[in-house]
């Protein structure tokens, strides 16, 4: 019986540790043959390094595809080969810009639904070392959304949003504006209920992950930048982030403890707080940074690198930011 309890005592560690520890964050790559090549230099790197898991952010095709079954299948080997628990959240490229794929013409929606079937199935992980997860999909109301999921370790709670380029999906067809509607309202309920569940635990911070830049250069207080800072073109479109960062600033504020975000989608590479409240004690033209927060931006292609977030709950920062860059993948830029 003492045995059998040690063992137990033993698996139950290894799945909820609670001191300090690393993983990988990587995204927008493999977007054509050159950056396909260098994937497996990146891999090797993640591979040999001592991480409790990986996370990729997703857009691993070019934004005109290939967005065939083939690219989906060799994809999902090329993420099996992760030694460690390997989480991916969709990009835009995958299913959205497949209307305008160079090889044929797709069905974004298609797309999307062959995504979830290669991509999510079960509560497991990716990855030759797999993670038990809790899927959005569990509750019957969203069934559809098992993309959506969340886990924790080391006492920090890390979620994955399905929130993707291009605009969110909003805006281009009536098809795809009722996706964007429906995938925004459980993208909201699945945010907050991730802040209830960290107050509950008492965790010591959460981690959001997703593929889009939500843009929040279109929100930073205009006194502090005369032109704020666009990394991505803007769109005179009805923006598909407007919910999420309502949402993500009155939950941040509320949990007072750090939040990240992780994103893509502009293939910049920056960590930064460019959150400010909507309205603060001047008014929303002298809104004050929010401190708790912070937005990661992996690399992305033509750059193929990946970051190191180092977690230690006793650190009262938790997280500490490391770029590697893959030495194999380095531009060799000309002097003339």
């Amino acid at each position: 019986l003492c045995f059998v309890l040690l063992l137990s005592g033993c698996e139950t560690a290894r799945e909820a540790p609670t001191g300090r520890f690393e993983f990988g964050l990587m995204g927008d790559q493999q977007y054509n043959p050159e950056s396909q090549a260098k994937f497996p230099n990146i891999l090797s790197e993640l591979n040999q390094a001592d991480l409790a898991f990986v996370v990729n952010i997703g857009d691993f095709t070019g934004g005109k595809g290939p967005c065939s079954d083939e690219t989906f299948a060799s994809r999902k080997k090329d993420f099996q080969a992760s030694k460690h628990p390997f989480i991916y959240t969709p990009g835009d490229n995958e299913w959205t810009d497949c209307h305008s794929a160079k090889e044929s013409k797709y069905d974004p929606l298609e797309r999307l639904a062959k995504l979830r079937e290669v991509f999510f199935q079960g509560d497991q992980s990716l990855g030759q070392r797999t993670l038990t997860l809790t899927l959005q999909s569990d509750d019957p109301k969203y069934a559809k959304f098992r993309e959506n999921v969340r886990w924790t370790h080391g006492n920090v709670l890390f979620v994955t949003l399905h929130m993707v380029g291009s605009n969110n999906n909003l805006g281009r067809t009536p098809e795809a504006d009722a996706e964007y509607q429906e995938r925004n309202a459980a993208n909201l309920v699945w945010l907050r209920a991730a802040f209830d569940q960290a107050k509950r635990d008492g965790s010591s911070a959460i981690v959001l992950i997703t593929h889009a830049n939500p843009r929040f250069e279109n929100r930073i207080p205009a006194f502090r930048l005369k032109r704020p800072l666009q990394i991505a073109p803007t769109s005179k479109k009805p923006s598909g982030f407007t919910d999420f960062l309502v949402a993500l600033e009155t939950e941040t504020v509320a949990f007072d403890k750090p939040v990240v975000l992780m994103h893509g989608d502009s293939h910049y590479f920056r960590i930064d707080k460019p959150m400010f409240e909507t309205v603060g004690k001047y008014g929303s033209t002298f809104g004050r940074g929010i401190e708790n927060f912070t937005r990661v931006e992996t690399f992305g292609f033509p750059e193929a690198h990946w970051v190191r977030v180092i977690v230690d709950p006793k650190d009262p920062d938790v997280f500490t930011f490391k770029q590697q860059i893959v030495k194999k993948n380095v531009f060799t830029h000309s002097s003339s």
